[in-house]
């Protein structure tokens, strides 16, 4: 039935794709591993990201620590994924880590309880630029799940209290989500009354100019990564930061899907998901079908992203 619309983003969820829309589960204990060589050619496994308040984290576990044992076994030769399946099993059980703060920090044995955690979309780092004493946020997106921007405010937050200078926000291969969270997520580096992204539709009520209400929470040079995965909500997002002079867009045109589609639950819990208007950039660039064309291939340096969103400003006001 919904396939004679000849739309093939309206689409019926079963009751389990349905739920899974607003809530993701994981059993473990919130790490994300990383092989890094060491100077003597040897792999070590770093920490690179936990999530928010999850297991590890409540642990003490943080990032950058380097992980030695798992229940008392060597983790030295394996890989991240073989290790990943050991920190795995059944709710609530325990898991005991070694792990060693630093280069040259401590060595603690920790233990950590499994749990069902509500699944963060949102990995964090704090990286330096090389040759210079500032320091770059690093954000990745996964998703825009009802998570999404709660957890990347956390992330800001926490990366400029460490004294970041500037921001990467990575949406390659992000499909999107729920909208409205990208929409709440543009909100947040705009000013007060920029326009995020206006809506077009045949009904009224999706003919909209939706803007920013609240003054930004970072101000700092953004560059957001994007590729032909990028799509949906990560580029209202895009758009959004790049029509108002925010960020730069480094990487490959995004995928082009600028749909509305409101969702609605069944009595017995599926649902659907039914197209019923398009998005339109702050700049009035349809994005459907179009993508959005990065300002750069590969990566800038941060002199040329500042010089980059001066001029911008400058051609906006003038």
């Amino acid at each position: 039935m919904l396939a004679s619309l000849g739309d093939p983003y309206t689409r019926f969820l079963s009751p389990a794709e349905f739920s899974k829309m607003g809530r993701y589960d994981v059993s473990g204990i919130g790490i994300n591993l990383r092989e890094i060589p060491d100077e003597n050619g040897e792999v070590k496994l770093k920490v690179l990201g936990l999530l928010l308040d999850g297991p590890a984290y409540s642990a003490g576990v943080r990032q950058g620590d380097e992980l030695l044992s798992v229940n008392g076994e060597d983790v030295k030769g394996k890989s991240a994924f073989e290790v990943s399946s050991l920190l795995q099993g059944p709710n609530e059980t325990f898991v005991t880590i070694k792990v060693k703060h630093g280069n040259c920090g401590p060595v603690h044995s920790i233990e950590v309880q499994r749990q069902l955690v509500a699944r963060t979309p949102v990995f964090y780092r704090l990286e330096q630029i090389e040759n210079s004493t500032a320091s770059v946020g690093y954000i990745r997106l996964r998703e825009f799940n009802a998570l999404a921007r709660k957890d990347l405010v956390i992330a800001m937050k926490r990366l400029q209290d460490r004294g970041a200078s500037y921001f990467i926000l990575d949406l390659r291969d992000n499909l999107g989500g729920l909208v409205q969270a990208g929409i709440e997520i543009s909100k947040l580096f705009l000013n007060e009354g920029e326009k995020v992204i206006y809506t077009v539709g045949r009904d009224p009520q999706y003919q909209n100019t939706i803007v920013a209400d609240s003054a930004p929470l970072v101000k700092a040079p953004v560059i957001v990564l994007v590729n032909n995965k990028t799509a949906s909500a990560s580029e209202i997002v895009a758009s959004a930061l790049h029509d108002n002079c925010r960020a730069v867009l480094v990487g490959e045109r995004t995928f082009g899907k600028g749909l509305i589609q409101s969702v609605f639950e069944l009595h017995d819990g599926s649902g659907v998901v039914v197209t019923v208007g398009k998005y339109v950039t702050p700049n009035h660039t349809d994005i459907n079908g179009n993508g959005i064309e990065p300002d750069y291939q590969n990566f800038p340096g941060w002199s040329d992203v500042k010089k980059h969103l001066s001029e911008c400003n400058i051609n906006q006001q003038g």
